[in-house]
């Protein structure tokens, strides 16, 4: 079973997130919380598998929360959710340790489908919130003459490949279509890049990308 604590102040999002995710043959939610602080509390009492984490709430927020979950609760995964109006605190949370970034306006079953990813261990990034975070943060890149031109230069040119790939958006199957390979050998690379960047997921692969001026204006 898929142990998940739902973080939103919301009490109807709540109760709607615990009515899909019990549905669920091989998901149980733990807990619910109203604010951050709640949530921490929870994730340290019952060490759940996944966290839903909204991002604003009162007292403690859920960039603070993950922060705080990440640290203090390691084997727990954060999984943040959502809306435009809020993605400079989102990137927040992502920064401080969260597994997946989306919004809630996805579907019953790309939110399934995102918990068990991120409780086996992958990270979640939309392709649409890659685009977005490019859209908010293209003008905090450094520019081209700027950037840390060693920053990637441990990688081979087909990981270096691989990593621009995935701060497009593109999921491992994208990527082997794009470079004509399979996918089992990206997810070979994908391994390679986070371990010679000394990065922790997929998420973190993307924001090196980003802050490192790898990717700029969607290219």
């Amino acid at each position: 079973m898929i142990r998940v604590v739902i973080v939103d102040d919301q009490a109807l999002i709540r109760t709607g997130f615990r009515l899909l995710l019990e549905a669920q043959p091989d998901i149980e939610v733990v807990g619910e919380a109203e604010d951050g602080a709640a949530g921490v509390q929870l994730a340290r009492a019952h060490r759940p598998d996944v966290v839903l984490m909204d991002v604003r709430m009162p007292r403690v927020d859920g960039v603070t929360a993950t922060a705080a979950i990440v640290e203090q609760v390691p084997d727990t995964r954060v999984l943040v959710l959502t809306t435009f109006d809020l993605d400079e605190y989102a990137f927040g949370g992502l920064r401080a340790g969260a597994s997946g970034f989306l919004l809630k306006d996805i579907s019953s079953a790309q939110l399934l489908d995102a918990i068990r990813s991120v409780a086996s261990g992958e990270a979640v990034v939309s392709p649409r919130v890659t685009q977005r975070m490019l859209e908010l943060f293209g003008n905090r890149l450094p520019d081209p003459d700027e950037r840390d031109q060693d920053a990637a230069a441990a990688l081979t040119p087909r990981e270096r490949d691989v990593l621009l790939a995935m701060a497009r958006g593109l999921s491992n199957p994208e990527i082997a279509s794009a470079l004509h390979t399979s996918e089992s050998t990206v997810k070979t690379h994908v391994g390679r890049v986070l371990a010679k960047l000394g990065l922790r997921d997929r998420v973190h692969a993307v924001i090196f990308a980003y802050e490192h001026g790898l990717v700029r204006d969607g290219r």
